[in-house]
Parts: C-alpha cells; structure tokens; sequence
C-alpha cells in the first residue's frame, strides 16, 4: 500500500515539514525501518537513532527539529504512529453471528446479535453474551455469568460461574476469572477448605494479560474498576477490590482484601500482603514488597516498601557501606580504640 506523507498526516491530524508528497509504503520502528518506510521519534532522546535511521520519514513531536527528511508533527507520536500502523497494515474483521456447529452453548444461554463463538468454546447454562462479542476456540463461560457488549474472550479464557464482565473488556489467552480464592482454616493440623461463594465483577474497559487470575470473592466479589489495565501472569486474590484505571505489570501478586485507589501503577513483581489499602495515584517500583497501607499520590520502592526518596538515600548508602568501613578503621587506629 503506497500513500503520500501528506495522506498520513491527514489520517493523524498532524503538521507536515518538508516534501508531502514523498511515496510512504510501510511503517517500521527505528532500527527497522528501510528506505521508503515512515517511523517516530518518540522524544528528543531519540534523536540520534532518527538521525542514522534509514527511514524516508519520520512521525516527530514539536521539539524535533527537521534533519531535510519530511516529518509529521503531533502531540503523541506513538499513538500516531500505531494510527499509521493499522492504516497501513489492515487486518481483516473478525467475522460477527458466526456460532462454530462444533461449540457447546446451553439452551438457556443468551448470545446477544453478532455474537461470535469458537470451535469447541462452552457457554454455561443462563449465561449472558452481549452484542459483537466474541467467545474464541476453547474459551469456557460458566454458568449465570453475565458479559456485556463488544467483549473478547481470547482462546482458553475460562469465566467460573456468577462472574460479571462489563463492556469493551478484552481477555487474552489462558486468563482465569474467579477460581476459588485461597482460604483455608487449620483445626486440629488439617487445613480446612472456607468455602468460596462470592463472584468477580470486571468492570467496563478492562484489559487483562494472558494467564493471569482474578479470585472470586469469599461472600461478596472481587471487583476489577474501569479501565484497569493487566500485564500477563499477574495473581489478584479475593475480595480484592481494585479501583479505576490501575496499571499492574507483569508477575504482580496482590493478596486477598487489598484495596487500591484510582490511577495506581505497581511495577513488575511487586508484591502486595493482605488487606492492604492503597491510596489513589500510589506507584510502587519494581520488585517491591508491600507490606503496610500507602497513602495517595506516594512513590514507592524497596521491601518492605518506603518512600522512594527515602530508598534511594538508603542505597546510596548502602553502596558507600565498605568506604564508611575502612574510614572508621582508620579512625579507630588513629584514636587508639582498634580491637585487637
């Protein structure tokens, strides 16, 4: 598919700089891109790869200044450029009402108009499929689960019974919503299995990663608030209840009744211990262990987590720890105190 710069940047919005009318026929990032490709230069820490890049153009922020290749300004190169990328690369539309013969869907199950469902796909008795959703190959909808419109259940994903899925939620492979949370009770040096009987609630706009889990609640739900985004392999126990718009990365573990506010951001492998209570905003980097409630708007870090600043000056030191050792021998043998 070949198309103009100055097509581009009318599909982006964006200012042209230089020839908009140079021939464009793939999108590439940096290091990739060839001759007659167009890429983008995130920020002006990209410079010198733009520069030895062999791209013919190039999508750029306001602060990149024009090297006599065509550029196209916008606010947010990135998503500019994945807008190029699906103008350029079209996939073709998942097909719509198609119901595989070789899928399983009870009689007492509702599929909503342009419901579509893979080869050997289950969809339990009275469970609710909305409009355009799409349950793929393999996929297991329990029983008196309830999914809205526009959902995609990607192969593998299973739904126990009871759960609720809001709108535009998107699931990848091997996901599991709400398997029993782990609760157990220890009498006389057996563990005693609490039963299970809540139900997970995920809430519109929610994407999860592939074989990640949401534990059901133990009476009441676990609930997942709107726009949350998941990595993969990410653990959410139960009676979670996790607020709007949160960003975990991958390898998260979050232990049963922690509550987190909106826009909370947990780096990769971060640990939460049980009934933790983060406040909105909160981010806590990588590899951390939290092990107490965090008010909002803290950066975290460390195990068990504090403050960043207070980390870093704690790693500073800790990095001097042999100098400060060998200056206080030296002390001691000046003052005459060395042990013998």
């Amino acid at each position: 598919m070949n198309v103009t710069v100055r097509q581009l940047a009318e599909w982006v919005r964006g200012e042209v700089l230089g020839d908009p009318d140079l021939s464009i026929s793939n999108a590439r990032t940096l290091g990739d891109a060839q001759p007659g490709d167009i890429t983008f230069v995130e920020s002006e820490k990209n410079l010198s790869a733009w520069h030895t890049s062999k791209a013919s153009a190039a999508v750029v922020p306001a602060s990149v200044p024009v090297n006599g290749r065509p550029v196209i300004r916008v606010a947010d190169p990135l998503m500019a450029f994945a807008n190029i990328v699906r103008h350029l690369r079209p996939r073709a539309d998942e097909p719509h009402g198609d119901v595989s013969p070789a899928a399983h869907v009870h009689p007492t199950a509702k599929l909503g108009s342009g419901v579509s469902v893979g080869p050997f796909a289950v969809i339990g008795e009275g469970a609710e499929v909305g409009p355009n959703s799409t349950v793929h190959a393999g996929a297991t909808v329990g029983r008196f689960c309830k999914i809205g419109c526009d959902v995609t259940l990607h192969p593998r994903v299973a739904l126990y019974d009871d759960c609720v899925i809001g709108d535009r939620v998107i699931l990848h492979a091997g996901v599991v919503i709400g398997a029993d949370g782990f609760g157990y009770r220890t009498a006389g040096g057996i563990h005693h299995k609490v039963p299970q009987l809540g139900w997970v609630v995920i809430e519109d706009d929610v994407e999860i990663g592939a074989n990640a889990t949401v534990d059901r609640g133990t009476f009441g739900p676990t609930v997942i608030g709107a726009g949350t985004k998941i990595d993969n392999h990410v653990q959410v126990g139960h009676n979670c209840r996790i607020g709007k718009h949160n960003l975990f990365c991958s390898q998260v573990g979050i232990a049963g009744s922690c509550v987190t506010g909106d826009h909370v951001v947990l780096a990769g492998q971060v640990g939460l211990a049980d009934h933790v209570t983060l406040g909105a905003r909160v981010v806590v980097g990588a590899q951390s262990g939290v092990t107490a409630d965090l008010p909002a708007d803290l950066h975290a870090l460390g195990s068990p987590a504090a403050p960043l600043q207070e980390q870093l000056r704690m790693f500073v030191s800790l990095r001097r720890l042999s100098e400060l050792r060998e200056d206080m021998k030296r002390i001691k043998k000046q003052l005459g105190t060395e042990s013998q």
